[in-house]
C-alpha cells in the first residue's frame, strides 16, 4: 500500500526520487477501491505447480485480488487433468470480452522452436494484441517474455550452446524504478533456459528500459512504459526445489545436464538447496501489484482506451 502524506511535505520529492510509492492527500480523497482483477495465462505443463507459485506471490499483497486462471483453447494440456481445467480454468475465448488490471503470462517448454512453429502461436498473437486494449499491465515471464517482446518489437531470441541453469547474481540498474523499490543493489535469481534475449537487440528499440541484468546470464528484466509491459526472462517465482526437480528429472531420464550453478550447498546434490531469492520475488510482485493499484482506472471498461 502507498503512504499518504501531505502534498507539500518536504519529504515528498525525496521519497518519489527514491522510488517510494507516495499518494498525495488530493489523490487519496478521490480514490475509490475495488478488487483488482489479475489473470494468469498458464502455459506450463504442470499447471497446478505454476498456479501455486504465482498465487503465493500475488496473494501476499494486502490488496483484494480476484485471480482468474486462463488457458489456451488451441492447445490440449497433457500433464493436467481435464477435470481440473474444466473446474478452475477459462479459455481465452471465455475471457476475451473482459478487462483485467494485470495479466501474468508464464513460460512454456517450447523455447527452442521458432515462434512461428509453435502450434499455438496464432492464438498467442491474438492474446498479445488483446492485452493492448484489455489489460492495464502485463507481466511476461521466461518464454512468455521472449514471445511478447518478439511479437511487439521483433526482438529475437538466440539459442545458447548449453542450458543456462543455476542461481546467478543480478544487478539493480535503476533503484528508483517503482518495480525495484526495496531491492538490494545485487541479488540472486534462478535461471533455467536454452535461449536468451540480448542487450544489443533490446537497445535498438526506443522505450525499452533494462532494469535487471546478470554479468553471466545477461538481461533479466525489461520495462516498457508505453505498453505498460514487463518482460522477465528468468524465474524469480521458482520454488526452492524447482531447479533440483529439473536436474533430477533429467538425470533419471539419462539426459545430459550440468549441476545447477551456485545452487546446492557445497555443490552436493544430496543437500537441500537454500532459497536466496524468495524475498525479492515477493518484492517484485508486490511492487507490480502496487503500481497497478495506483494507476489502473476504477472502471474496468476504461482499461486500454486511448492506447
Amino acid at each position: 500500500m502507498p503512504i499518504k502524506i501531505p502534498d507539500t511535505l518536504p519529504a515528498f520529492e525525496t521519497l518519489v526520487s527514491e522510488g517510494v510509492r507516495v499518494m498525495t492527500e488530493t489523490a487519496a480523497i478521490r480514490q475509490d477501491i475495488r478488487p483488482l482483477q489479475i489473470g494468469l495465462l498458464n502455459l506450463m505443463p504442470n499447471k497446478i505447480k505454476t498456479e501455486v507459485q504465482m498465487a503465493r506471490l500475488v496473494g501476499a499483497s494486502p490488496l483484494q485480488v480476484e485471480f482468474t486462471l486462463i488457458r489456451l483453447g488451441s492447445h490440449k494440456a497433457k500433464n493436467t487433468s481435464e477435470d481440473h481445467l474444466l473446474a478452475f480454468y477459462e479459455t481465452f475465448e471465455d475471457v476475451r470480452e473482459r478487462h483485467f488490471d494485470g495479466l501474468i503470462i508464464t513460460g512454456a517448454p517450447v523455447e527452442t522452436l521458432p515462434f512461428e512453429e509453435v502450434t499455438y502461436w496464432e492464438e498467442m498473437q491474438q492474446i498479445f494484441d488483446w492485452t493492448h486494449t484489455h489489460v492495464h499491465s502485463t507481466l511476461n515471464i521466461c518464454w512468455g517474455a521472449m514471445a511478447a517482446i518478439y511479437h511487439f518489437h521483433g526482438v529475437p531470441k538466440h539459442a545458447l550452446r548449453e542450458k543456462a541453469f543455476g542461481v546467478y547474481t543480478h544487478h539493480n540498474l535503476n533503484p528508483s524504478s517503482v518495480y525495484l523499490s526495496g531491492f538490494s543493489d545485487d541479488f540472486q535469481i534462478p535461471v533455467s533456459r536454452w535461449t536468451e534475449v540480448r542487450r544489443e537487440d533490446i537497445e535498438t528499440v526506443p522505450g525499452l528500459e533494462i532494469l535487471m541484468e546478470s554479468d553471466e546470464m545477461g538481461v533479466c528484466f525489461v520495462h516498457e512504459k508505453a505498453g505498460n509491459r514487463l518482460y522477465v526472462f528468468n524465474h524469480v517465482e521458482y520454488d526452492s526445489t524447482s531447479l533440483s526437480d529439473e536436474y533430477f528429472r533429467d538425470v533419471n531420464a539419462g539426459v545430459p545436464i550440468k549441476m545447477p550453478y551456485n545452487y546446492f550447498p557445497h555443490n552436493d546434490p544430496d543437500l537441500p538447496p537454500q532459497n536466496r531469492w524468495r524475498s525479492h520475488a515477493h518484492l517484485l510482485f508486490g511492487n507490480w501489484i502496487n503500481d497497478i493499484y495506483q494507476t489502473t482506472p476504477y472502471e474496468l471498461a476504461e482499461i486500454g482506451r486511448g492506447r
